[in-house]
């Protein structure tokens, strides 16, 4: 469980631990029996992102706190929950959703699994659980079964259509189901008067009319409603009949029963708004009929199609004579009606046609598609396309060479032509062949039409290789195209020509993606070319070719041996070390990270390099990057000094400057000096008024009474009141609540505050005691100890003579000169220095004299003791299985890895005994670890114990140092 304390709790993550393993496998399995959908890790929204729900500790948390229904029984269980398993949402609002998705968490993936675990009960089936919402009112889920579902929803399980609720009477007071959370029902409407506003006169044919009217009107309503939408009846405008098309309606058979409308007449029934809201409803039931789609075939007749007929006669004339239709003479067009093969077809018989201009079409496209198409352009898909691509990227050896190069796919490739190569094996001995190829004139920035025109058509054939190669499954596809390591051969032993810098950057980029799945031997053509471009001065071709060369086998398990690197290669891998070139250096870093690996290399790194030299520089990039990291720890947090009713006394100085001062100014300034604001403490008023008096009482006729002294006390602090307590069993007691005595004096226009004299005086031991007097400032607190205890008085220039004493130092708790010791005086003052503290301003301006007393630093108050220590931090990642772990990355930790490999092997090596050997003849022992690592220790132990992150591999590399040493 994440430790309780709300948001300063730890955060919540997954401790992904046997026991957590172990409970998801169960709780997947619970869920794939019952037929429930199942998500080991929900994710949460929470402040700054989300998390992932440890459902072990949530299922834990729940049955601590007695189940799901024990928690969703209180109130805001939930987001409490959520807060001790280091979940936080920055406001209540959003506290609220985050407590609910936890809920629901639980009540999907939990619910039914927590009642037959800790109930050992059968769970409800899951349309009654996992199906429904859990914020929905359904009861318990421990006792809810399919009745007790039935009755609180009024619907079986699985069913959609909700069964129909009996409407209470209009008669039936519904105002006594308030209490049971139901809402009153609207009261029943009322027919709204209709004004006759025909005239009130009467004729003779009134009764007629009348009669006709009605009868016309109910016709017409009739036929109004059947017929149309927008049309309602007249009647339809009362609010009468409007409440009448809402009350239910039963069907019988294929009728609507309804009770007819009554007629309306005179004004109201004049007009009646196409749209209005009171328009009858039941014109909504009746729709109007779709029309019939009568599907029509066009007829042939002799005179809308005269030509048909024609045939038709001259077909019955040639079927009477006996003779066949003659076939039309016109023969059908090749390729019609047919769309012909897709672009990727076209481009692949382009390729190999061997034309240049559809070559060129070919390449151009196969560009394009290779470069937006990488991720789903295969070679495995297109048989053939490969080879075309090699056979026309070997082209490229025609326009430097007098030579043109073929592929040989029988095996039987003897080596008498230099022009063939194997096709099925690789030409082993293709360097040696390159050698003997007779160079062309050319010039590097004028070329001739047709070699310009070939060149461009051969670099868009490798691009596309090296846009293919991209992807991983094209490239294991290539490894095992024994020409395309001929290709890259050539490619890279071409003459070193600016033309060509763009041809050999793309043989490189296929050789870095090649490499991981080749295992090439120091004799192989392509690795021999690979260290050949390691001498160039192009920085792009030596960081491809050390990422080429460092990823050979990376993922394969042969292992990559790196054997017969050239001495030159060596010496300028080290040199670019001390490059400001993070890219470089994280390169050669790589490369050495592997070629120390072997003894062997390591023998002749000692031959080719001044290891001496290298080691230091190593040594170095295990800090690169970092920085200084400082944190304070507290050792004793800020405590509180209890409050005292003693006052302290007042100050000479500040004794005879308010000497002179008139009530109640003095009164003010006397509070402010001795006095400060605490909330939590109190003082009794007798206390403080028998300060005041022993201040000013005996000294001064015009102070104030007491009366008047209490309330100045609230008008100096601003919460102090008066008031009057009785404990249980005590008698009552006045006190001044808000305020409390003062340790030391403030002076009351400064600010600062006094120094305290700690001398002890007296002459037994027992008897000795602290002389308590305050004075403004160090420098008068070093005048009195100088003049009253050490009894020195000061020359006419006021300064001390240096003479000799012997003198002890009495301040409290001193330990340095507890006996009489012999001494100058200047030695003696310096020591006093020590114990003589500078004034403290306790205000919040240095400026201003008339501070208010509320803002005033807290002199009750001691400080925190803190420790800060100051580390160094590199470039470091989160761990993959523990993200609360930061694992040492980038070059540090590669410098750090091939210095323990040279460790670890520059002892198995030849010239390790030939050092002892020598060492034993009159040398330093120790051999190559105390040489080359022992000036250096002192430096690993620092990175080691500033550097968290490095600790453990520079402590892997200090113990295979001192095994040797």
């Amino acid at each position: 469980m994440a430790p309780k304390g709300g948001k300063d709790a730890e955060k919540h993550h997954i401790d992904h631990t046997p026991e957590y393993e172990e409970f998801i496998k169960k709780l997947a399995a619970f869920h794939e029996k019952r037929g429930t959908n199942f998500e080991p890790e929900p994710r949460l929204p929470v402040s700054g992102g989300h998390v992932n729900v440890d459902l072990l500790k949530l299922y834990k948390g729940v049955i601590e706190r007695g189940g799901y229904d024990e928690l969703c029984s209180k109130q805001k269980a939930w987001g409490q929950l959520a807060e001790e398993l280091g979940m936080f949402a920055d406001d209540n609002k959003n506290m609220g959703q985050l407590s609910f998705q936890l809920k629901t968490d639980f009540y999907r993936f939990l619910g039914a699994f927590w009642i037959q675990d800790q109930y050992g009960k059968e769970p409800p089936p899951k349309e009654i659980l996992e199906a429904v919402s859990c914020a929905t009112k359904y009861g318990p889920i421990l006792t809810r079964t399919i009745e007790s579902f039935e009755l609180a929803t009024g619907k079986r399980p699985g069913s959609e259509t909700p069964v129909k609720e009996d409407k209470p009477a209009e008669s039936t007071p519904v105002s006594g189901n308030r209490a049971s959370g139901r809402l009153r029902e609207a009261p029943a409407q009322r027919i709204p008067f209709q004004p006759d506003t025909g005239s009130t006169r009467a004729t003779r044919h009134t009764s007629s009319q009348h009669t006709n009217s009605q009868s016309h009107h109910s016709a017409n309503s009739h036929s109004t409603t059947t017929t149309s939408h927008t049309a309602p009846a007249a009647a339809s405008t009362s609010h009468g009949q409007h409440a009448q098309h809402h009350a239910p309606q039963r069907y019988e058979g294929s009728h609507l029963h309804q009770q007819p409308p009554p007629v309306m007449r005179g004004a109201s029934g004049s007009y009646v708004p196409p749209n209005s809201e009171n328009a009858s409803r039941l014109s909504e039931i009746i729709e109007p009929r779709p029309p019939i789609n009568v599907p029509l075939r066009p007829v042939s007749t002799p005179g809308n199609n005269p030509v048909e007929y024609a045939r038709r006669q001259r077909q019955l004339r040639y079927a009477a004579a006996g003779i066949l239709e003659p076939i039309p003479g016109r023969p059908p067009v090749p390729g019609a009606n047919n769309d012909g093969p897709n672009i990727y077809t076209r481009c692949l018989q382009s390729l190999r046609s061997g034309i240049p201009s559809e070559q060129a079409f070919a390449l151009h496209h196969l560009v394009k598609i290779s470069f937006e198409r990488g991720d789903k352009f295969k070679f495995e898909s297109f048989l053939g396309l490969a080879e075309g691509l090699i056979e026309k990227g070997l082209e490229i050896a025609s326009l430097f060479y007098h030579i043109d190069l073929e592929l040989d796919y029988t095996g039987g490739d003897d080596g008498s032509s230099d022009a063939i190569l194997d096709g099925v094996h690789g030409t082993r001995d293709l360097l040696s062949r390159i050698e003997k190829f007779q160079r062309r004139a050319t010039f590097d920035h004028l070329q001739p039409e047709h070699s310009a025109d070939l060149f461009v058509r051969i670099t868009e054939a490798i691009l596309t290789i090296r846009n293919m190669v991209m992807l991983q499954e094209n490239a294991i596809y290539m490894a095992e195209v024994y020409p395309l390591k001929d290709l890259l051969c050539i490619l890279l032993q071409l003459p070193r020509l600016e033309m060509l810098v763009e041809v050999k950057h793309f043989a490189l980029d296929i050789a870095e993606q090649l490499t991981p799945w080749l295992v090439l031997d120091a004799e192989d053509p392509l690795y021999q070319s690979l260290l050949s471009q390691l001498d160039s001065s192009d920085r792009g071709t030596i960081l491809t070719a050390l990422r080429a060369i460092s990823r050979i086998s990376m993922n394969l398990e042969a292992t990559n041996k790196l054997q017969k690197v050239p001495a030159i290669v060596l010496q300028n891998i080290i040199t670019w070390l001390l490059l400001n070139d993070e890219e470089l250096m994280d390169a050669c870093l790589d490369f050495l990270y592997q070629y120390t690996a072997v003894v062997p290399n390591v023998e002749s790194l000692l031959d080719s390099v001044d290891m001496e030299q290298a080691i230091p520089h190593l040594v170095r990039l295990l800090a690169h990057g970092s920085k200084r990291i400082r944190e304070s720890y507290i050792l004793e947090p800020e405590r509180k000094v209890g409050a005292s009713e003693h006052v302290v006394p007042l100050p000479q100085d500040l004794q005879d400057r308010l000497s002179g001062t008139e009530e109640p100014q003095r009164c003010f300034n006397w509070l402010t000096s001795l006095f400060e604001e605490d909330p939590e403490s109190h003082i009794t008023q007798i206390a403080i008024w028998q300060a005041y008096q022993s201040s000013f009482g005996g000294k001064s006729r015009n102070t104030l009474s007491a009366a008047d002294f209490i309330r100045n006390v609230s008008h100096v602090f601003v919460n102090a009141r008066a008031q009057i307590i009785r404990g249980p069993g005590e008698a009552q007691r006045f006190i001044i609540e808000g305020i409390r005595a003062r340790t030391v004096p403030l002076d009351y226009e400064t600010k600062e505050e006094y120094a305290r004299c700690q001398w002890l005086i007296g002459g037994a031991p027992y008897t000795l005691q602290r002389c308590g007097g305050f004075f403004p400032g160090g420098e008068k607190l070093w005048q009195h100890i100088m003049t009253q205890h050490l009894e020195r008085s000061p020359g006419e220039d006021g300064k001390f003579s240096d003479t000799e004493v012997d003198v002890s130092c009495k301040w409290a708790d001193c330990r340095k000169y507890v006996q009489p010791t012999p001494m100058k005086l200047s030695q003696l003052t310096r020591h006093l220095k020590t114990h003589v503290s500078t004034p403290v301003k306790r205000g919040l301006s240095d400026s201003s004299s008339d501070v208010p007393a509320k803002k005033l630093k807290k002199s009750y108050l001691v400080p925190a003791k803190t420790m800060t220590i100051t580390w160094e931090k590199t470039l470091t990642t989160p761990d993959e299985r523990n993200p609360r772990i930061d694992r040492a990355a980038g070059i540090p930790l590669s410098a750090v890895l091939v210095l323990r490999n040279i460790a670890r092997n520059v002892v198995k090596t030849e010239s390790q005994e030939t050092l002892l050997q020598s060492e034993e003849t009159g040398g330093e022992a120790g051999g190559w670890n105390e040489k080359l690592f022992r000036p250096m220790t002192p430096r690993l132990f620092e990175v080691m114990t500033e550097n968290p992150a490095m600790s453990d591999y520079i402590a892997s590399l200090l113990q295979l140092i001192q095994q040797d040493v």
